[in-house]
């Protein structure tokens, strides 16, 4: 039987901006609950939720202090069990967000490994003593800014911490933090999640001797001086498949869950790596990195994604997503004003032609956009370092919209943690419900067109070399071949077909006597039995 995670489309979920039912400007799991209804309706398989566990938020729960605690912000344990059951209820599966590489420095394992060099946990993070000048131990840098290593008066040694430096890293070359961490997994497990969306998952192991890293290929400095080294020795080491295969025991030790792996490195690497990180089917179940999260709107780029990962991985399964919670909305990074509701309806049926899986981040069935954050509103001051240049995060993670007509769009009856703002509220479910060809009930329909058509969610897939900005992919199964052809550009394009071949599913594109004509960010569906040739 075809496992259920191969073709899933994933749905994320922000939990902070979700659905507020306290009346404190926050999102909860009782929200959460509450709208499952609306994320059921787009006909998506599975929900990933980021982190609800016990954390001080500095890192909005990306630095967790308690593992299997759930925070009073978001609720309580009964309170997810209720989630839990009612998404079970309406078919969807549950994925939770298990951020591992690094915990709080509120964490009791650190607050314990930090007393001295001899306490029970004092090799669970990863500690090392100073340059004789006072230094840290080598040249690894933080991802917000400066070295990753902060030095503790107390042990008077330097910490490692790829993040924010109340964000430590833990040792992975040590079994028992192994152990304690495959522990956590299987409480949550035992609670009914179906699977573990791994956060930063080539992070989990550095090189034991501490190499300096080596500088990267740059030719203007980068804003961030983080790109500026090649990470070959603080990341992505070969023990980290060691680790991942101590996992997937653990995950196929229970029926039908799964892990799909969050891998962050730069260029074609993190394509490289996802195919490494799920091939031969004892590690990772699925990998997904930042390289379609990208301002890379080229066919040249979506292709060259797609094959790296086939030929890394050809038996490996990936997750593709243009949005999540740490970078700009894709509707805002590829359309210019005026063509945000044309690049939001072509991107699903873009992305529902891809292999794999395919994640949703939560407002994107809106066509919602990147909202402006000024400075006072600022959230997210992990990356304060780098403002105005990079504004942070807190565009993307700006609270869902339910209702114009309602304070705050609908998400809460106080003010919200961050803004929400007119553009934004503009594009609420309730009016994209009540009208016929919004953003919403497009992507209902890419949704189920994909579900209902076996060659895009199993086919083999193949391209057609077309030039920029036309984009063609072949996906066959059964004797069936469709074909997605889409122009990624704002410019009408044409496109001569050979053969015959029968539209399908949603498109904005026509086919007249053998002649495709692409609008402004247009696209068609193609089924046929036969051969084809596109040629421009």
């Amino acid at each position: 039987m075809r496992e259920w995670w191969r073709d899933a489309v994933i749905y994320q979920i922000y939990p902070r901006s979700f659905q507020d039912t306290s009346g404190n400007g926050m999102g909860d799991l009782a929200g959460i609950t509450q709208r499952l209804p609306h994320v059921a309706s787009l006909g998506v398989d599975a929900i990933w939720l980021s982190p609800f566990f016990t954390s001080p938020d500095r890192d909005m729960g990306y630095d967790v202090s308690d593992y299997t605690g759930v925070s009073d912000l978001y609720g309580s344990i009964e309170d997810f069990d209720a989630l839990i059951a009612r998404a079970h209820d309406l078919g969807l599966k549950v994925i939770i967000d298990q951020v591992l590489s690094h915990s709080s420095d509120q964490h009791p394992w650190f607050t314990e490994s930090r007393k001295d060099r001899t306490n029970p946990k004092a090799d669970w993070y990863i500690w090392a003593d100073p340059q004789a000048d006072g230094t840290p131990p080598n040249n690894w840098l933080s991802i917000f800014g400066g070295s990753a290593w902060q030095f503790d008066p107390v042990r008077r040694q330097y910490y490692m911490h790829n993040f924010l430096t109340s964000q430590p890293d833990l040792n992975f070359h040590n079994p028992q933090v192994v152990d304690a961490l495959l522990d956590v997994m299987k409480f949550w497990l035992d609670r009914g999640v179906d699977g573990f969306r791994l956060d930063t998952v080539n992070f989990y192991v550095h090189d034991a001797e501490l190499r300096d890293n080596p500088a990267s290929d740059w030719t203007d400095f980068p804003g961030n001086p983080y790109e500026a080294q090649n990470h070959i020795h603080s990341k992505s080491q070969p023990f980290n498949l060691e680790v991942l295969q101590k996992m997937r025991a653990l995950t196929e030790s229970y029926e039908a869950r799964m892990m799909v792996g969050e891998v962050g490195e730069m260029g074609d690497r993190q394509v490289e790596l996802m195919g490494e990180y799920t091939s031969g089917g004892d590690k990772l179940h699925m990998a997904y990195s930042f390289a379609m999260l990208s301002h890379d709107h080229t066919a040249k780029h979506f292709r060259r994604c797609i094959e790296t990962f086939q030929k890394a991985a050809p038996d490996g399964c990936p997750s593709w997503s243009f949005s999540n919670h740490d970078v700009e909305r894709h509707v805002s990074r590829w359309a210019k004003p005026g063509e945000e509701e044309a690049v939001a309806k072509q991107s699903i049926a873009l992305l529902c032609s891809f292999p794999g899986s395919l994640g949703l981040f939560q407002g994107e069935e809106l066509g919602q956009t990147q909202t402006d954050i000024e400075f006072h509103e600022l959230q997210d001051t992990a990356n304060i370092a780098f403002w105005p240049d990079y504004k942070g995060r807190d565009g993307c993670r700006t609270p869902m919209t339910w209702d114009a007509g309602q304070p705050n769009a609908g998400f809460s009856t106080a003010d919200p943690w961050l803004p929400v703002k007119p553009p934004q509220a503009a594009n609420a479910v309730a009016g994209q419900e009540a009208a016929n060809d919004s953003t919403l009930h497009h992507y209902r329909a890419a949704l189920a067109h994909r579900k209902d058509t076996p060659a895009l969610r199993m086919g083999d897939t193949r391209f057609t070399d077309l030039p920029e900005p036309l984009f063609a992919i072949h996906r066959s199964y059964s004797g069936t071949t469709v074909t997605g052809l889409f122009n990624l550009s704002g410019t009408p394009q044409t496109v001569t077909l050979t053969g015959e071949a029968t539209p399908t599913g949603p498109q904005n594109a026509t086919l007249n006597a053998g002649t495709i004509t692409l609008p402004a960010f247009g696209y068609i569906y193609l089924s046929t039995t036969g051969e084809i040739a596109l040629a421009a």
